[in-house]
C-alpha cells in the first residue's frame, strides 16, 4: 500500500492530521490499533468534553510551564478560539462555564466525533481499525501489512488508559531507531493515602471549599477522598509538584486569614471540645474528617491550631500508577524534532499529540494542544509531500 501519508493513532492528534492532510490534497491512511477510534476522547466526553478553555493567550500558554515557548507557534495558530470556530462547523455549539472551561451544549464527545469521521470519510480517508504499528508495519485482522508512504504522522498517545489505545508500546520502537525519549512519569493524576479505618465511611466524599498548596503553588479547588488516597480536579492541578517531591498541604479555611481563624478559636467556649469547635466554625464531613485524620491532636493553642488548619498536611504515599493517570510526561523531546516537528533521525516522520513531551493540567488545555500538535503535523507532512 503506498497512500501519500500514513498517520498511525486515531486520537484528537491523529485525526487532526488526517484532516489536515486531506485538506492539502493527499491520500490518507489511517491506521488505529483499537476496534474504534478515539476512544479516550469519548471517554473524556463522559464528563462533559472540556475541550478548550477562554482565557487570555499568556494565561493560557502558562499552563503548558517550559513547553509553552515550544508550542506557541502550534497554539497561536490554533488556539482556544479556533477550537471553538472548528466545533461550531461540525454543529457543535459550545458554552463557556464560570471558571473559563469550555464545552460543547451536548456536553459529550459522540456528536462531534461522529460529524468529524462523516466528514473525513467522505473527504476520501481510509481508516482501518486493529492496525497495530510494529515498527516496520503492522499487524491486522488479515495478516501482515506493510505501507510505504510519501510521509507519516504518528499521533500514537502517552503511556496511560492503555485499554483506551495509548499504552506507550511505540517507545522501544522509535527509541531503536535512535531516538531518544524522555522517561514516561503520571501527570494529572491521583495520590495514594494510607488512611486510617475511621476513613472508610468518607470515600467518596468530595472536600468543597479548600485550597491545595504544593511549593510555591496554591489553588482553590476540589478533591474526593476515595480507598486509594486523594483524587480529583484540584489534586491535578498540583499532581506536577507533588510528584517532584512538594508536601501537599490543604488550607481548611482558604476565606479566612489565620489570625481571623485564630481569633474565632480563642472565642469558643472553655471545656468545649476540639472537634465541636471545629464544626461550630464550619467544619463538617470530609472536611472534618480530613482535619481529625491528619490534625490529632489538635494544638492546644489559637494560633497554633488556626496555622496548622490553614496549611494541613497530608501525608502521601506517592502517585497512583501510571495507567490510572489523565496524562503522562515525558515521551519525544523537542531536541528530537525538527520546528515542524519532523524527527529528525527519521526525515518525513511527523509526531503530534501526547507523545511529545509536554504536560499541561487538566481543564481544556490537554485536548487543545492535542488537536494544535497534529494540526501542525498534518501541514508539515503535506508539505513535505508537495516538495517531493
Amino acid at each position: 500500500m503506498n497512500p501519500d501519508a500514513l498517520v498511525i493513532g486515531a486520537g484528537p492528534a491523529g485525526l487532526m492530521a488526517a484532516d489536515r492532510l486531506l485538506s492539502a490534497g493527499c491520500s490518507v491512511l489511517l491506521a488505529e490499533a483499537k476496534p474504534s477510534p478515539a476512544r479516550k476522547l469519548l471517554m473524556a466526553g463522559k464528563s462533559g468534553l472540556n475541550i478548550t478553555r477562554e482565557e487570555g493567550a499568556e494565561h493560557f500558554l502558562a499552563a503548558y510551564a517550559e513547553a509553552a515557548d515550544w508550542l506557541r507557534p502550534m497554539l497561536t495558530a490554533f488556539g482556544p478560539a479556533e477550537v471553538q470556530d472548528w466545533m461550531r462547523g461540525y454543529g457543535q455549539e459550545v458554552f463557556t462555564g464560570s471558571t473559563g472551561r469550555v464545552f460543547p451544549k451536548a456536553m459529550k464527545a459522540s456528536p462531534l466525533l461522529r460529524a468529524w469521521l462523516m466528514d473525513l470519510g467522505a473527504r476520501g480517508l481510509d481508516l482501518r481499525t486493529r492496525w497495530r504499528w510494529t515498527g516496520a508495519g503492522f499487524d491486522t485482522p488479515e495478516g501482515p501489512v506493510t505501507v510505504t508512504p510519501k510521509a507519516t504522522v504518528l499521533a500514537l498517545g502517552g503511556a496511560s488508559w492503555a485499554r483506551l489505545g495509548s499504552d506507550g508500546a511505540w517507545a522501544p520502537l522509535l527509541a531503536a531507531q535512535g531516538v531518544a525519549l524522555a522517561p514516561f512519569q503520571p501527570a494529572n493524576m491521583g495520590f495514594r493515602v494510607d488512611w486510617s479505618a475511621h476513613m472508610a465511611k468518607h470515600f467518596g466524599q468530595p472536600l468543597k471549599n479548600i485550597a491545595l498548596i504544593a511549593g510555591a503553588q496554591r489553588v482553590r479547588g476540589e478533591a474526593v477522598i476515595s480507598a486509594r488516597g486523594l483524587e480529583g480536579g484540584g489534586i491535578y492541578a498540583v499532581s506536577r509538584a507533588l510528584r517532584e517531591g512538594a508536601v501537599l498541604c490543604v488550607d481548611l479555611f482558604p476565606d479566612l486569614d489565620a489570625s481571623v481563624l485564630a481569633q474565632r478559636l480563642a472565642a469558643r467556649p472553655k471545656g468545649e471540645t476540639g472537634v465541636n469547635s471545629l464544626r461550630k466554625l464550619g467544619l463538617t464531613d470530609a472536611r472534618l474528617a480530613l482535619a481529625l485524620e491528619c490534625a490529632r491532636p489538635l494544638p492546644p493553642s489559637p494560633d497554633a491550631r488556626a496555622a496548622l488548619l490553614k496549611a494541613l498536611p497530608v501525608p502521601l504515599q506517592g502517585p497512583r500508577p501510571i495507567d490510572e493517570a489523565i496524562s503522562t510526561a515525558g515521551g519525544i523531546p523537542r531536541a528530537e524534532l525538527t520546528e515542524d516537528l519532523m524527527l529528525k533521525r527519521l526525515p518525513g516522520w511527523f509526531a503530534a499529540g501526547e507523545m511529545l513531551d509536554w504536560e499541561a493540567p487538566t481543564g481544556g488545555y490537554l485536548l487543545t494542544a492535542c488537536l494544535a500538535t497534529g494540526r501542525w503535523a498534518g501541514d508539515a507532512a503535506a508539505r513535505f509531500i508537495q516538495s517531493r
